[in-house]
């Protein structure tokens, strides 16, 4: 019964979109991805049948209830704060705005008795709250500097007076509030700065709905940018693999290509090696059927000496090029099969040094002569 339950679940929950789009959309939190849930159908569905039972931030729903109840009376608590607080600071900027004015210009004396006794009234009120314990704290603990709240409201000032200030504090309180407002509206809005009063005034009552509307206009992009920075962490990740993977192709192939240059490469040097050799034997062949018209004159005898230390120095050459010929065909070794070959070009050239050798010692036979 509870697997056909959840599987009606499964079934109306994919019903007007994919199953993986309104599990990715279930859960924004998770780091799961539709490829995920594409190779993971049990957990898709698990993730499915969750969606029933808690919200998009994990919690279930009767503890997301109470939650709830609990942040709202959170926020009457944090409301009623904030309206004492924003009162006693109002009253606090009235009292500062006074004695500002006191510095630079003369006050009636009504006026001055009047701050004097609401900062008088406020500062008690401060002291008794510090004084009174609250229902946490031990009541056989000894008072501050021995002082009780009876005590300090002794300190009030005289009662003609406080029945003077009540009746004008509201209007005071309202006057101070008002102007706050205003500049408040002309910071908000230079423009509007100039214009008259009531204008001003009626333009300051619509002016918490503008400010809520630019507030959500805010969360909304606070929101958008939280997840459009997701989606680059995702797409950054992704990249990363990606050009990892690029790298890692990108070095085989440079491998493979080095590899196939390098054996052309030293086929064009052996080539070359082969040709100078060649050209070296018919030089010396050359010189040899010089040598053979030039038997009997002197002058053949000095080139003969000449072509002999040339042909030696040409020799000597051939043989530095073979021990380098050789320190390149030992390198040659990994080629595998390739090798064979180029031992059989080794030992052809190998060969015609050997035949340059004989036709040097003959040279050398035919000048003892």
């Amino acid at each position: 019964m509870s697997d056909r339950y959840e599987s009606t679940n499964i079934m109306t929950l994919g019903k007007d979109d994919s199953l993986h789009q309104q599990v990715l959309a279930s859960f924004p939190l998770c780091d799961v991805t539709e490829d995920d849930l594409t190779q993971n159908p049990q957990f898709c569905k698990l993730l499915a049948t969750l969606t029933q039972h808690v919200d998009k931030t994990g919690l279930t729903v009767p503890l997301k209830t109470e939650l709830d109840k609990v942040e709202q009376k959170l926020q009457n608590q944090k409301r009623q704060w904030l309206r004492s607080e924003s009162l006693y600071r109002g009253l606090q900027e009235m009292i500062q705005n006074h004695c500002v004015r006191k510095h630079r210009a003369t006050v009636p004396p009504d006026q001055s008795m009047f701050y004097e006794t609401l900062q008088r009234c406020l500062l008690v009120a401060k002291c008794v709250r510090q004084l009174d314990p609250s229902s946490n704290t031990n009541q056989d603990q000894p008072p501050v500097l021995a002082l009780t709240p009876q005590q300090v409201m002794e300190l009030m000032p005289a009662d003609k007076n406080v029945q003077r200030m009540k009746p004008a504090l509201p209007r005071q309180l309202e006057k101070h509030l008002k102007e706050k407002c205003l500049s408040l509206l002309s910071y908000y809005q230079p423009e509007w700065e100039n214009e008259s009063e009531s204008l001003k005034t009626n333009k300051l009552l619509h002016l918490s709905a503008l400010l809520d509307k630019e507030k959500r206009g805010a969360e909304t992009l606070k929101e958008a940018c939280r997840e459009n920075t997701v989606l680059l962490q995702r797409q950054t990740q992704l990249y990363l693999s990606e050009l990892i993977k690029c790298i890692q192709f990108l070095q085989s192939l440079i491998l493979d290509h080095r590899l196939k240059i390098q054996t052309d490469l030293d086929r064009k040097k052996l080539d070359y090696f082969e040709g100078k050799c060649e050209l070296v034997l018919q030089k010396i062949k050359t010189e040899m059927v010089k040598l053979q018209l030039d038997t009997y004159t002197v002058d053949a005898i000095s080139a003969h000496r000449k072509i002999r230390g040339r042909l030696e120095s040409e020799l000597r050459a051939s043989k530095e090029e073979k021990q380098a010929v050789e320190l390149k065909l030992s390198s040659f070794k990994i080629l595998g099969r390739e090798f064979e070959a180029l031992a059989d070009e080794y030992c052809r050239i190998r060969q015609e040094i050997d035949m340059k050798k004989w036709a040097l010692k003959e040279l050398s036979h035919y000048n003892e002569k």
